[in-house]
């Protein structure tokens, strides 16, 4: 890096600096004078006319009508609806995230189109997705529904790509920093890049350039928001210790100024892992934005960048326990990381703003940070972060010259609406909007005796204007934010999708241990020495390293959703996995599919020979049906059932076995290998669901779901399968890669590649999800099973 860089960086951040001190003159001079009271109470007059009412029977009915939780996604919608309220609540969230995120004047005729055009186009979205089960997530915040969205856009690869990185960046993040945080950011973020490309466009733009445009905002936003969880977040947290956040420092500061990623060094510390990998995503990250800049927003681009960094690094320098910051060391950083975070966005898409567009969003920067902030006053202090509050909290006593920051909020609220937004109605309606929200938000949150506190410590400057405020946040209706309830539906989601999957994987590892204990089968004194070795051969099977899936979905749903005993049912699931692993053996033979791994061993025909596997495969599917006919804790006659319903599903996967065979050789069409999939794959899921379904007595039309369930999810299975032995790592498998290819067998892959084979995978994932809304259970571990056969790396 040399002195020429350095002096072009300094002066980036000083002309920001400039800009900032400004602003901040402004605003100071405001708190002094206290102008903004008198300013902000006519303004709230007038706000005060559309969200307090006053009472009446009316009023009193509705309140008879109580607001479900807002954590109750669709019945809270459906509330809104049903109340008159929700063209109200989406004009009002859409033109704060046109305020907000596109940095959108709203008293221009073209925002005012595109709001009413977007509140629309939401509402009936809304109103056709809240009649959904009571605990199923909205279909925008999961895996399904991004993809099925991709599908309408043509841009499937990039949901499929993304939803990779961003289960990558879930699973390296370390304890330590908040995943939920993290992740929420992100795709916050991400989603941000891609409204304003769609803001972009109008209808004149074809399918074929708007889903290229589309495409290239998922990564471009993905590439941005890395920023948050993986350089924000994480130099915030505790994980790196101060060595390694100084030398990290010194990696990102030499990246924007010298426009490229340096070599990993050796790294000293204990996070060896985690930073190497962080490296690589956002070295190709930083690629990736450079490759798609023009010249002048490159240099937009890193300017930004380097602004936003560096006053994020000056904050991130100070300590709770220096009392001697000045007001400007205290908000210049806020103000100039505020603005260029959003400048940046657009930077990053190399698109046209209006004339305005900067001032505005360098105006409304801190508007913003000052209420989050707010919000997370009490975590930062905790943290002993050092924010305008918690600093103010700390030194207000002994430093009678710093500026209050609640003072400072107000005062910028003013300045917006009246010199920024030039006293526009529907800019006053938004902005008090979101502070009185806030203010309410922070009160349901901390309690009314804390809440008060805080008030009393913040607000007794201003007596006469704090009544006023509070006599809003007591009153003021309709004026909650869509943005604020996805934020706690996105967290929410999250959450529980993090505590379904421990769940998933703690049942998957104390029911496979269950059975793996009650998998051998024993050899009584006395038998013939021909037997032993079928025993032998039998438990070398069965004591290989298999992920005993089908049991233990039978277990999940016997056990969890039926309520059948989980000793009665201990015979079933043995079958189950007698009968799988006989036809794996079968499968493995020199006649068949001849492989010679299985399970990270030799196959069984590899250590005796094929007769031997043959018979011990004859053996296990008589172990199987022996089993079935023990299951004494159940009726007999449902008992029965299951015996003729395994007899017939073993047939049909010894039929989708000789169609796999005769197939050999032969360029099969889509239908035919789905055909044999089901017959291969998806009758064992099948069977895993049906049987103990069969033994409580299930419903028919209930049965008739789970068998179109483990239809799609068979198909899934083995499209990944294919995708494995195309793509996988041999270690990772524990069988031989490439076998379809050497054994001239038509696959998902050979019959419609790589990516449509990845496509069509997808689709059945999504498929398979849309049955389980007709399943009267609680479906979270087979929606974490869907989701673990697409994602596996064996």
């Amino acid at each position: 890096m040399n002195v020429g860089v350095s002096e072009r960086s300094d002066t980036w951040y000083n002309n920001a600096e400039e800009k900032a001190a400004q602003y901040f003159q402004s605003l100071s001079a405001q708190v002094a004078n206290k102008s903004y009271v008198t300013t902000l109470t006519e303004d709230i007059r007038l706000w005060q006319k559309v969200h307090v009412k006053p009472h009446s029977l009316l009023t009193m009915l509705t309140r008879l009508n109580k607001r479900p939780e807002a954590h109750d996604y669709s019945r809270y919608i459906r509330w809104l609806s049903d109340n008159g309220k929700l063209d109200s609540y989406l004009d009002r969230s859409v033109s704060y995230i046109y305020m907000r995120d596109l940095g959108k004047a709203l008293h221009s005729s073209d925002a005012k189109d595109q709001i009413r055009d977007i509140v629309n186009d939401v509402k009936k979205h809304l109103l056709r997705g809240s009649h959904t089960k009571h605990d199923e997530q909205p279909q925008f915040m999961n895996m399904h529904g991004l993809y099925r969205w991709a599908q309408k856009e043509g841009i499937e690869n990039a949901a499929i790509w993304v939803i990779g990185k961003i289960r990558a960046v879930t699973s390296i993040i370390p304890e330590g920093m908040n995943a939920e945080q993290a992740v929420r950011k992100l795709i916050k973020l991400i989603v941000g890049v891609v409204m304003h490309v769609m803001d972009d466009m109008d209808s004149s733009v074809l399918p074929a350039d708007r889903a290229k445009r589309l495409d290239e905002a998922i990564r471009l936003g993905y590439s941005y928001g890395l920023t948050y969880p993986f350089i924000d977040d994480l130099l915030d947290s505790g994980v790196l210790n101060q060595e390694e956040k100084k030398q990290y420092s010194q990696l990102i500061r030499a990246t924007l100024m010298d426009g490229a990623v340096p070599d990993m060094k050796e790294w000293n510390g204990n996070n060896r892992e985690l930073v190497h990998f962080v490296h690589a995503e956002l070295r190709d990250a930083f690629e990736y934005i450079k490759r798609r800049q023009l010249p002048d927003t490159m240099q937009a681009f890193t300017e930004q960048s380097y602004v936003f960094f560096h006053s994020q690094d000056l904050d991130r320098m100070k300590v709770l326990h220096n009392s001697s910051y000045t007001n400007e060391e205290l908000y210049l950083p806020v103000i100039i990381k505020s603005s260029s975070s959003r400048l940046i966005v657009r930077s990053v898409i190399g698109s046209d703003a209006d004339d305005g567009f900067d001032q505005r969003t360098f105006y409304y920067g801190i508007y913003n940070q000052l209420a989050d902030d707010f919000a997370d006053m009490f975590d930062d202090m905790r943290d002993g972060a050092v924010t305008a509050y918690t600093y103010y909290l700390s030194y207000r006593d002994s430093r009678p010259d710093l500026i209050n920051p609640y003072e400072l909020y107000w005062a910028v609220i003013a300045y917006l609406i009246h010199n920024v937004y030039d006293s526009d109605a529907k800019s006053r309606e938004v902005l008090l909007s979101r502070a009185i929200n806030g203010l309410k938000r922070c009160k349901q949150r901390v309690g009314d005796v804390k809440y008060n506190e805080i008030m009393e410590i913040f607000a007794s400057g201003n007596p006469a204007f704090n009544r006023l405020i509070q006599r809003m946040v007591g009153r003021a209706d309709n004026i909650d934010f869509y943005d604020k309830l996805l934020r706690d539906q996105m967290l929410d989601v999250l959450r529980n999708d993090r505590q379904e999957k421990e769940q998933f994987l703690e049942t998957i590892k104390n029911v496979r241990d269950q059975i793996n204990s009650h998998l051998p089968i024993s050899k009584p004194n006395g038998i013939p020495a021909m037997k032993e070795t079928l025993i032998d051969a039998a438990n070398y099977s069965l004591n290989g390293d298999g992920k005993r899936i089908r049991p233990i979905l039978t277990w999940v749903m016997g056990v969890n959703e039926y309520g059948l005993s989980p000793t009665g049912i201990l015979p079933l699931l043995r079958s189950l996995e007698y009968m799988h692993t006989a036809s794996l053996i079968f499968d493995d033979l020199p006649s068949q599919d001849n492989s010679s791994a299985r399970r990270g061993r030799p196959t069984l025909h590899q250590l005796h020979n094929s007769a031997t596997a043959e018979l011990t495969g004859l053996y296990l599917i008589q172990k199987g049906i022996e089993e079935q006919a023990s299951l004494v804790a159940f009726d007999a006659n449902n008992v029965l059932a299951v015996i003729r319903y395994s007899s017939q599903k073993a047939a049909d996967m010894s039929a989708g076995q000789a169609m796999d065979l005769n197939a050999r050789g032969k360029e099969l069409t889509l239908a035919q290998l789905n055909t044999i999939s089901y017959y291969k794959t998806g009758i064992a899921f099948e069977a895993s669901l049906v049987m103990p379904a069969i033994l409580a007595q299930v419903g028919e039309s209930e049965i008739q779901s789970l068998k179109k369930f483990a239809y799609h999810a068979g198909i899934a299975f083995q499209i990944k399968d294919d995708l494995l032995d195309s793509e996988g790592d041999v270690q990772v498998l524990g069988k031989p890669a490439g076998q379809d290819i050497a054994n001239n067998n038509s696959t998902f892959v050979t019959v419609l590649g790589v990516e449509d084979a990845r496509k069509t995978m997808w689709d059945h994932y999504c498929l398979a999800m849309e049955v389980l809304r007709d399943i009267p259970r609680n479906t979270g571990f087979l929606k974490q099973l869907l989701n673990y056969l697409i994602t596996r790396d064996k």
